[in-house]
């Protein structure tokens, strides 16, 4: 099932999406005609791996870590599907990358990694802006509008075997599948649930193969994980502009 939430004239209601509708308990609102996708859940923060395929090292010339490496991004850093992304004005050399992302549904620390398939509400994917040529891992990612997000949750999936792929204006950019990350996902939910209490809504995404190129403003960048749906954003001048 989809999970997905809409925002009409600035109220947002959370349903199950099918079909281009969002139906909650109470009505059903179509989505472009009532009101737009917001982001699908509201995080207290993006948990994030870095480092998670060998291809990603082998692009950035990194060694194979012994555990997930991980980086936070706070909530300002959300936007939603079809929402522009702000490109920096900080920055002239912008990345994406497209990541599968796990939905925390409670309350939870110190999980073990067969309990992590409980306290999941499903999945959904993030893009990952990085503004590359600044210097450190939060400076170049933990900015307003650097994690897209969306579409919606999905709550039947195995996040094992699932293929992805990202285009830039039709472009194939990325390539790949789960089965090719270095950490289970399971594992990396377990392991950052020792070093953080998660919240419902919190998100941490898996990491991302090697995302060659960059993005500027007037791109649309569109990611695409089997089983889940497309995440789809345009890419807008700095905001000064």
């Amino acid at each position: 099932m989809k999970r997905a939430r809409i925002d009409v004239d600035g109220e947002i209601h959370a349903g199950e999406y099918r079909d281009g509708v969002v139906e909650t308990d109470d009505d059903a609102f179509v989505v472009g005609e009532d009101g737009d996708l917001a982001a699908p859940c509201k995080p207290s923060a993006l948990y994030c791996t870095g480092r998670n395929f060998a291809e990603t090292l082998d692009q950035m010339e990194y060694d194979v870590p012994d555990q997930p490496a991980f980086f936070i991004k706070p909530p300002a850093s959300v936007v939603a599907h079809e929402e522009p992304i702000p490109y920096p004005t900080f920055s002239d050399e912008v990345t994406y990358a497209g990541e599968l992302c796990a939905v925390i549904d409670e309350r939870c620390h110190r999980l073990d990694p067969e309990e992590v398939p409980e306290v999941i509400r499903g999945y959904t994917i993030m893009n990952d802006v990085d503004a590359l040529d600044q210097p450190g891992r939060t400076a170049r990612k933990a900015f307003d509008g650097s994690g897209p997000l969306g579409p919606w949750i999905e709550t039947d999936l195995d996040p094992h075997g699932i293929d992805m792929h990202t285009d830039i204006n039709g472009e194939r950019r990325q390539e790949a599948n789960t089965e090719l990350m270095l950490f289970d996902p399971y594992d990396i939910v377990s392991f950052l649930s020792e070093r953080f209490t998660f919240r419902p809504g919190d998100v941490i995404a898996f990491g991302s193969p090697a995302n060659p190129g960059v993005i500027e403003p007037g791109d649309t960048v569109e990611i695409t994980y089997e089983g889940v749906g497309t995440l789809r954003n345009d890419v807008a001048p700095p905001a000064d502009e």
